[in-house]
């Protein structure tokens, strides 16, 4: 029988655990908030709080100098990693909206981070597949359009490095994924998850953090 260990994620423990986390510093909090009010409609595209001082704290376990980022929106969670890499590191990042991104753009220059940032508004697919096919890619973060996922696996994981992770947002979809009969997003993050575990490239698990976090070492 499988019982699940979670505790009901409460408002207020949803509280404790960001208390408990590593706080956001200024310019991560100032984007966090201008994000929700200038973008009220859109701001759940945001990354979970919670999710910056991870992902900044897998960057420094793993040591990480170039990442790519696929879904910036206003670049919360592309703040969190350019803060954690190591003198001469580098992140690109890619997203569709200059909109948006020039909400990060002003954060990213804030925080004295912008020159390790490398911002492409293009179609991801179409930066990706430009870009050198060896493995050189350390690490990277996926929170873009579910229906592409699959795509964007195949262009990343033949490029990142041995022992490069991979970091996939949204792998739960609001719970949707346990449902067969759900479509749309959720028919797409399930057929995501079950191409992550068929692929013999990788080591992954998929973890209830957030809205559903998969981590993916290239063997």
């Amino acid at each position: 029988m499988n019982e699940s260990k979670n505790p009901q994620l409460t408002p207020e423990l949803y509280a404790y655990v960001l208390d408990h986390n590593p706080p956001l510093d200024p310019v991560q909090r100032a984007l966090v908030d201008t994000t929700h009010d200038k973008l009220a409609d859109v701001a759940g595209l945001q990354t979970a709080e919670e999710q910056g001082p991870l992902l900044a704290f897998l960057v420094r376990l793993t040591g990480a100098r170039r990442i790519v980022e696929v879904g910036t929106f206003t670049g919360y969670s592309t703040l969190s990693m350019a803060q954690a890499l190591p003198e001469g590191g580098s992140l690109l990042a890619c997203d569709v909206s200059r909109e948006w991104t020039d909400v990060g753009r002003e954060a990213w220059a804030a925080a004295g981070v912008a020159d390790r940032i490398d911002l492409r508004i293009a179609p991801a697919l179409d930066t990706l597949r430009a870009l050198p096919a060896e493995p050189w890619i350390d690490f990277v973060f996926l929170d873009a359009d579910k229906e592409n996922y699959v795509n964007y696996w195949e262009e990343l994981v033949p490029r990142l490095t041995p022992g490069g992770l991979m970091v996939v947002d949204n792998t739960l979809y609001h719970g949707q994924v346990a449902d067969p009969d759900a479509g749309g997003a959720a028919a797409a993050i399930r057929r995501f998850n079950d191409h992550v575990r068929a692929d013999d490239r990788v080591d992954d698990v998929l973890l209830t953090v957030a809205d559903g976090l998969t981590l993916a070492r290239r063997r």
